[in-house]
Parts: C-alpha cells; structure tokens; sequence
C-alpha cells in the first residue's frame, strides 16, 4: 500500500482570533461589557481585540481562561498562528513580486539533479530556492552572490553564469557540511598530500572514500559536486571557518589527469593563500595552464611540480621520445598515474591532444561517489 503525504494546509487568509472570541461570547450569552467587567479591562480593549486592533497578550489569554474556561494556550495559540498567518501572507507577496529571479536559475537540472525538490506553482520555486541556499530572501541572496564587491567575483565563472556557480558553489556547502573534520593543521595537510600522490595510481572506486578520509583527518572537507550546465568549473577553494577548509572539484575534464591537477591546484590556494579568499577555476582562467593572476601561477605551478617533479620531467622531455610505453615507464618510476604525464605532456605541446588519451582513466560521478 502506498502511502500518500498529505501536504500541510497553508490558507491564503487569515481569521482573526477576535472572531472566535466573539463566537464564543454568543455562545455563552455574554456581552462585550460583561466580559471586560469580569476581566476587570476596559470595554475597548475588549472590542479592540475582536476587530483585530489589538493582540491577545498572556496576560490577557490568563484572563480569558478564567472567564470563558478556554485554556491560555488556546488563546496564545489563535494569536501566534494568526501573526505567523499575517507574515507568511506578506511574505508570499513579496516573494511573488520576484518571479524573474527563477529565470536566472537552472531550476529543471537542480530538480533533476535532486538538489530541490519538484515543485509546481512558482510560490513553492522560490520558497524552495531560498530554502536550499540558505537566506531570507531574493534581496540576501543578490547580496550574497551577485555582490561585485566579493570575493567570488574574481573568477570569470561569475561572468558567465553567475546564479548557476552559486548554486553550484552551495552544494558544496550543504555536502561539506555532513562531513565531520577534525581542525586545521596545515603541517598535516602539507605531510598527508604525499599519501594522495600515491592515490592517483589506485582505482577511482578506491581513492573515492579515501581522499575525504584523509583530508578530513587534517582539517579539509573535499566534495565532488556535478558541473552545472553553463559553469564550466573544474574546482573551488574556500574557508568554512578558521578551522575548516573546503576542496570542491568537479570532475570537469572526466580523467583522472584533470582530477588530479585541480586537486593539487585547489591544495596550494590553502597552504600558500589567505583565509578570506575564495578561489574558483574556471575554464576561462585556465586551470590546467596559463593564468595572468600571480596566485593562480603559484597554485598551478605547485600542483605541476608536486606531482612531477622538475627535475625527473626536464630529463624525460630531454630524451624526446612519448611513446605510450616510455610515459607508462616514467610515470611508474614516478610511481603517479601514466594519465597525469600524458596530461602533462599535451599542456606543454610535447604530443598533440589526441595522443596519449588512451593512458587516462574516465572518471564519472555517481551516488556512490
């Protein structure tokens, strides 16, 4: 038997809890004046609560529990939901004054994607929305993500498609979040990137688990999140708080060559840049290759020489001969995957783009992942 979720009522209107005292004053019989004498108020206060010009104190629901038998409780409860009513209606309202905002947003591939939840009338889109990214309102969230003043708008990401990286960079956020890191230790990050070097010859089904044990362990959150249609990002570095980092990749790329430059790439901005800063690579700030920005250099020169070494590379390129078995044999001296020297080798124009490629490993992501 398939159980159906009733979906709670929401009323468009809102009754006021001075009808049911009203309701309830017939019904026993009894005036406005009558009431006000037993409360010891004044007959306005009373008729003030009934039209809705006054609200139902504590003090006063006391009082009507003593009169009319009706708990405190009911009487706080009639007003509560009537106030929260009221918001909710206004809110409603000025949610609605902001439909535009959906169309800047790839709401059909966040559905698909299971990132929200599938949603009919574009009240429910936008309450949705707002619920995943976290903020009040459209107003907080264009002032969190379409600031030109922050941080995020250093990448061209943002040039592009800006409300598509934002929520591509808050999935980040949520995922990180369920991961449990122990506090930054920046001489462990640095020891424990020796042990994912040595990952990159294993099987993406074992590194998965293990790249996110490790660097949990000293303090980084790494979370693989799906590129969104448009973003055109390989990755993205950024504090949580002092205490935690966050490596976000994408898989841009699909091979394991990619992968493991960006996450290198993305390693360098923690040890070598500030807290406050935010990095996203994007395919226009050349990730794997050349960039103006002196930080993306120093990031990009970091990952080339960690997981080759210059010297063991300049004496490869010397010899002049990138057969696959020659790349295989050197990357095994090197003990790194053979995908990361074809990589390597095709950046720096040594073999063409099509040759080599057969030495990568495809990557996907997947629920497992």
């Amino acid at each position: 038997m398939v159980r159906v979720k009733k979906k709670a009522f929401c009323p468009n209107y809102a009754v006021l809890p001075g009808e049911t005292l009203r309701e309830t004053l017939e019904a026993l019989g009894m005036t406005q004046a009558e009431l006000a004498e037993r409360m010891g108020r004044p007959k306005k206060t009373i008729n003030e609560i009934i039209t809705g010009k006054a609200a139902i104190t504590s003090e006063t629901a006391l009082q009507f529990e003593r009169v009319l038998g009706a708990p405190a409780s009911f009487w706080n409860n009639l007003e509560r939901n009537y106030r929260e009513t009221l918001a909710r209606l206004k809110e409603e309202r000025a949610l609605l004054r902001q439909e535009e905002w959906l169309q800047s947003l790839p709401i059909s591939v966040l559905v698909k994607e299971e990132w929200l939840p599938k949603k009919d009338s574009n009240l429910e889109k936008l309450q949705s929305l707002l619920n995943f990214f976290g903020v009040a309102g459209v107003k907080e969230w264009k002032a969190r993500w379409l600031n030109t003043q922050t941080a995020y708008h250093k990448s061209a990401a943002f040039r592009s498609n800006p409300a598509a990286v934002a929520a591509w960079l808050r999935k980040g956020e949520i995922e990180s979040a369920k991961l449990k890191c122990k506090p930054y230790n920046a001489g462990a990050f640095r020891d424990s990137l020796n042990r994912m070097r040595q990952l990159t010859v294993e099987s993406p089904s074992a590194f998965w688990l293990e790249i996110g044990t490790i660097c949990s362990a000293v303090g980084v959150a790494v979370v693989f999140v799906p590129e969104l249609p448009g973003t055109h990002v390989y990755g993205a570095t950024r504090w949580l708080n002092p205490n935690k980092a966050l490596i976000q990749l994408s898989l841009r790329g699909k091979s394991d060559d990619y992968l493991w430059f960006a996450f290198f790439h993305e390693a360098a901005h923690i040890l070598l840049h500030g807290k406050k800063e935010i990095f996203i690579e994007h395919e226009d700030d050349k990730v794997y290759g050349d960039t103006t920005s002196e930080k993306e250099k120093e990031a990009n020169q970091f990952a080339q020489d960690f997981l080759i070494p210059p010297k063991e590379y300049q004496t490869f390129i010397q010899r002049g001969y990138f057969s696959p078995p020659a790349i295989c044999n050197f990357a095994q001296k090197l003990r790194i995957a053979p995908g990361i020297v074809a990589g390597r080798l095709q950046h720096d124009h040594f073999i063409p783009f099509s040759q080599g490629n057969t030495l990568k490993r495809r990557l996907r992501l997947s629920a497992s992942s």
